[in-house]
């Protein structure tokens, strides 16, 4: 196969870092050499981390962080295949955004791993700023994904801090119901539901009943893991 085609005198960002951001890693698994080689070089000099490999048993054995990373491989390759690999790592959950490469491609194929969440399907030879530009989409892909996560993570946390008065009386709360409401369907007083509502927006972090309505919509539909 080709080594990855390069462009003469092409100028790359370098990759922005935030204080509190963790530096991107990129993993390559690709059987040719010259390309894991040649591609590793073009992500170090725009500053990213890279972990390279030559196969898809390979990758499954490192210990993968949680952080804005992401996945170039091949498609055909020894043993396991890059569409195999896909549909291994989005079975186990992994949270991980995959960029395709392959020099013998073909519209099922990138029909196939775009559907499964691919950001990306290049052919070999690729063009070096076409990469960065689907690299840069994948890890602000995971960043929006991690950054749903803990905000989920921390509601359910939150959640958990409710008495089961509270949790009675915000259940009914987020269906629109009014203090009144509550207290008749929980047999007590108006002043009782004001009370246990004022210690639910404390410790749900919420300023307005909208909000509470939002976590619980939000806590539906991202229960906890089991």
């Amino acid at each position: 196969m080709a080594p990855a085609r390069r462009t003469a005198e092409r100028q790359y960002p370098v990759q922005e870092q935030t204080v509190t951001d963790t530096k991107p890693t990129v993993f390559i698994v690709d059987d040719d050499p010259s390309i894991r080689e040649s591609t590793e070089m073009l992500l170090r000099s725009v500053g990213f981390h890279v972990k390279t490999f030559v196969s898809a048993q390979d990758f499954l054995k490192a210990d993968l962080r949680e952080g804005p990373d992401c996945l170039i491989l091949d498609v055909r390759m020894p043993g396991m295949s890059g569409l195999e690999l896909q549909e291994k790592l989005v079975s186990a959950k992994t949270p991980l955004s995959m960029i395709f490469i392959t020099g013998h491609g073909t519209i099922p194929m990138s029909v196939r791993a775009m559907k499964a969440g691919a950001v990306d399907f290049l052919p070999k030879p690729f063009d070096e700023q076409e990469l960065l530009d689907a690299i840069n989409r994948a890890i602000s892909q995971q960043r929006e994904r991690k950054a749903k996560k803990d905000e989920i993570d921390m509601l359910h946390l939150r959640l958990k801090t409710l008495t089961s008065r509270e949790y009675e009386v915000f259940s009914l709360l987020v269906t629109g119901r009014a203090n009144k409401e509550v207290a008749y369907e929980l047999g007590t007083s108006e002043r009782t539901v004001k009370a246990h509502r004022a210690k639910i927006m404390k410790k749900m972090h919420a300023g307005f009943s909208a909000d509470l309505i939002r976590f619980s919509e939000k806590l539906k539909t991202n229960p906890p893991d089991q």
